[in-house]
């Protein structure tokens, strides 16, 4: 018998999840009411996603305008079989969580370069990181602060 998707009541778990994904994906929704789903790098600390991007471009331009994201995790794929004949016997064990919140835009210096640690905490083990000022500036970076998380298993 192929085991159902169980959810995560545990929070703890569903953070084990989010820290060990290398990429995120971001969902939003343009002003035509369109979908827009993009891989993006991350970071996570207190409850919240950090990310970072150009200045400019379609996402910032959907976020500005709507700043609502659902945001998606998704780890520890295996696929398996009961009968390896038989298609339908297949299935796909994973780990999966989703966030859901606002965008917000981080202007202040000090607050970039806390978000981009965060971020680089995310891949690397280094602690202390320096930047340059026009990396500083030309850089947006963003917080979505958690409103809601779920996540699944299977």
């Amino acid at each position: 018998m192929i085991k159902k998707k169980q959810p995560l009541l545990n929070r703890d778990e569903i953070e084990a999840i989010i820290k060990k994904c290398e990429v995120c994906y971001v969902s939003m929704v343009s002003p035509e009411g369109e979908p827009y789903v993009i891989p993006m790098n991350f970071g996570y600390a207190d409850n919240t996603i950090y990310m970072h991007s150009a200045l400019s471009g379609k996402k910032i331009d959907i976020l500005r305008n709507n700043p609502n994201v659902c945001i998606v995790f998704s780890t520890d794929h295996e696929l398996r079989a009961q009968n390896e004949t038989v298609a339908c016997s297949y299935s796909m064990k994973f780990r999966s969580a989703l966030v859901f919140g606002k965008v917000e835009l981080i202007e202040l210096r000090d607050d970039k370069i806390n978000a981009l640690n965060v971020i680089m905490g995310q891949y690397t083990s280094v602690e202390n990181f320096k930047y340059s000022e026009p990396a500083i500036k030309n850089v947006l970076a963003m917080k979505v602060k958690i409103l809601k998380m779920e996540g699944r298993e299977k």
